[in-house]
Parts: C-alpha cells; sequence; structure tokens
C-alpha cells in the first residue's frame, strides 16, 4: 500500500512540477461522459492525480444528462470519446461509423429479489412479476432469459410479467416489495444488496452457463477513429491513465474516500458495495478475445434482433482497439 502511495504521490509530484507552457502544449481528448454515473469515479481519480498529463495528453470533459446525449456529441464531431457498450460500437460499425472500443469495464448486474421472498429459482418467479432498468434489449435480461431456457425450459419473457424503468425506479420498486424480482444497473444493484435483496442469479453466472465469457469487457471508452489516426498517442495515453487509475482505486481507500460524495452513498454499506463493485468489474489487461465476443454478439442478435445490434451479424474487423507494438 504504501509503495503503491509513494508511486501514484511521484506522479503526482511529477506532474506538478511541469510548465505550464508544455502542459499546454499537450494533445487534448475531448470527451462527453455522464459524470453523476460511475465513469466519473475513474475520470476524477485521473484527472485530479494528473495521469492524463503524465502519459501526454490532457482529458477535456463534457457533462452530459444521459448516453443518447453523448451518443450525439460523437456522432457530431463534437468529442473524440463516450463510454458505451461494445454491442452498440458493433452497431455503429455496422452502418460505416468508424469508433474503436477500449475497455473499461466488465461489471454486470444480476437479478435480485428481497431478502424473505420465497423465490429460490428462476422457476418460481413464473406468474410474477420483474422490474427491469434498461428497457426490453437489456444486456443482463437477454441473458438470464437464454439461461432459463436452456436451464428450465422457460420462456421467462412469457411467463412473467415486465416492468421497464428508468435505475432509481427499479430501485425503489424493487425495495418497496412492488415486483418480485428486479434487473438493474451493476451499481444500482449493489446498493439493493447493501438493503439486504439478495442476489438471485448473476448475470456472470448465467453467461458462463451458456458457454459465454463473463470476463468479456461489456463497457468501454468509444474512440472515433480520426481521432486514433490523428493523437495515437494521446489514446495509448488514455488507456495507461486509465489503468493508473484502476490501480489507485484498487489499492488506496484514501482513493475512495475522496470520491464518496460523487458516489450517492446512502450509508457505508451502500459505500463499500459500491467500491467492491467497480473493482470487480475491473477487466484483465490485454486484448478482448474476438472469439468470445463473436459468441456473445450471436446470442444478443438471437435475442435482441435488429434493435440491439443493428446489422452488426458477426464481428466487425477493427471493433476493439490494439495498441501499437
Amino acid at each position: 500500500m504504501n509503495m503503491i502511495r509513494r508511486m501514484m504521490g511521484g506522479v503526482a509530484l511529477a506532474v506538478a512540477s511541469t510548465s505550464m507552457g508544455v502542459a499546454d502544449e499537450l494533445p487534448e481528448l475531448k470527451a462527453a461522459l455522464q459524470m453523476s454515473g460511475t465513469v466519473a469515479w475513474e475520470v476524477d481519480t485521473i484527472t485530479h492525480n494528473g495521469f492524463d498529463t503524465a502519459n501526454g495528453f490532457k482529458l477535456d470533459v463534457m457533462d452530459v444528462a444521459d448516453s443518447p446525449a453523448s451518443r450525439i456529441a460523437l456522432a457530431g464531431g463534437e468529442v473524440d470519446m463516450i463510454v458505451a457498450d461494445w454491442l452498440w460500437v458493433a452497431a455503429q460499425r455496422a452502418e460505416g461509423k468508424d469508433y474503436v472500443f477500449i475497455p473499461y469495464s466488465k461489471s454486470v448486474g444480476g437479478l435480485l429479489v428481497g431478502a424473505d421472498s420465497p423465490v429460490q429459482s428462476l422457476a418460481d418467479l413464473s406468474g410474477g412479476k420483474v422490474g427491469i432498468a434498461g428497457g426490453p434489449t437489456d444486456k443482463s435480461w437477454l441473458i438470464l432469459r437464454a439461461y432459463a431456457q436452456q436451464e428450465l425450459g422457460m420462456d421467462l419473457a412469457a411467463e412473467t410479467e415486465q416492468v421497464f424503468g428508468a435505475p432509481p425506479l427499479i430501485l425503489k420498486s424493487a425495495l418497496s416489495g412492488e415486483v418480485d424480482g428486479a434487473i438493474n444497473f451493476w451499481h444500482f444493484g449493489a446498493k439493493m444488496q447493501a438493503a439486504g435483496m439478495r442476489l438471485l442469479i448473476s448475470t456472470s453466472e448465467a453467461a458462463l452457463a451458456l458457454g459465454l465469457d463473463p470476463e468479456t469487457p461489456l463497457l468501454g471508452y468509444v474512440v472515433r477513429g480520426e481521432a486514433l489516426r490523428d493523437q495515437p498517442d494521446a489514446v495509448a495515453g488514455l488507456l495507461a491513465a486509465s489503468r493508473q487509475a484502476k490501480a489507485l482505486l484498487s489499492a488506496d481507500d484514501a482513493a475512495w474516500d475522496r470520491l464518496r460524495d460523487r458516489m450517492n452513498a446512502a450509508d457505508d454499506a451502500q459505500f463499500e458495495a459500491l467500491k467492491a463493485g467497480f473493482i470487480e468489474g475491473i477487466p484483465a489487461e490485454g486484448p478482448v478475445s474476438e472469439e468470445a465476443a463473436a459468441k456473445m454478439l450471436t446470442l444478443m442478435a438471437d435475442l435482441g434482433g435488429e434493435e440491439l445490434v443493428g446489422g452488426a451479424t458477426t464481428l466487425p474487423e477493427g471493433l476493439f482497439y490494439e495498441p501499437a507494438s
């Protein structure tokens, strides 16, 4: 721990000693990000510790209200990057858009039930109500549907009533018992577990049973190909800065204490659950397995259709970022 603190402190000191003239000359990566979300924890850590400038670029963040707003900014050329899942990037590349995916997180949720719920398996949800954040093409929902069909011969969509809503609404409905089970984004799921709800089955567990690789990162930084071609060193620096931020957050509680006000944690239990969930979601270093990703894409295309993956029936070439050797 002390070694890591000294290392990170050394980086910060080196950055602080950089002249303003040199800093002003660094290439800039402009990002449209939802700073009320979990990405803010990593981005704040990057900029606070100077991991961007230490890696040869400046990160300029435009705060946006939601994912659609960030995607509009990217399409319009207002920014160089956003955060999105690689299935969306695959759909965009299939339409001819030159976007490239850099892994950021493999965090996924699961299906949670009340602590005292009689539900012990997906089969017990038959005739019940399931709350789902993210809509009918939510990836966790689709994977759990495929799992129920394979393992139980159960059409989860036909045998339950689905209630779709924004993550805070699904959180409230789950905690109040208005739904019999709930699927939510991972950080809301962490809050639900901190409040005493029970994880019936995780998306990772279901994915593994389906022959998918749960280590495949779903979320990532999405960079315009033009930015990658014009500023390859800056994009490589982004990956390095992201790794440094993750290393710090994995090892230093003080780094989390500084972020606590950003995390919207109601109590210590939520705070600890959010920390643990973020760290658990850190993807392994190295390239994304295209074989594993192609298998997931096929399943998602079968279940979510064109609404989810567009025309990406096979894995588009150049989807995943490959650092220069």
